[in-house]
């Protein structure tokens, strides 16, 4: 069993632990998008590399061809990326809100400054 043989699922766990750190790690909003958007990068490439056979063509039946490359992670893939721009968009547009009310896109002055507003709407 050759490392190289794997490459791909090593860097899709690279990316995974990476992008899980970020969105874990990091308190600046923006930060965590990106992390966000590695992690899923990682889901693409977890669907792809398994998808493509080497020496396989478009499934198109024919008799000169023998290994097919399965189609469907790749069509899987597609409306991943279209779902995961579509969530990217969302979550800028919430920041944008967010520091628009905020002033900031701090996780700890946001919880703070909410925090204050909690105490105050108590007493």
């Amino acid at each position: 069993m050759n490392i190289a043989t794997h490459f791909s699922y090593v860097i899709t766990i690279f990316l995974m632990v990476a992008g899980l750190f970020i969105m874990i790690a990091r308190g600046n909003l923006l930060k965590k998008l990106v992390g966000l958007g590695i992690f899923q990068t990682s889901v693409y490439l977890l669907y792809i590399a398994p998808g493509k056979l080497i020496g396989g063509t478009a499934p198109i039946l024919d008799a000169s061809f023998r290994i097919y490359s399965n189609p469907l992670p790749h069509v899987l893939i597609l409306t991943a990326i279209v779902v995961g721009v579509a969530t990217l968009a969302l979550g800028l547009a919430l920041t944008v809100r967010i520091r628009e009310a905020y002033g900031s896109i701090e996780e700890d002055e946001i919880l703070a400054i909410d925090g204050e507003d909690y105490r105050d709407d108590r007493e």
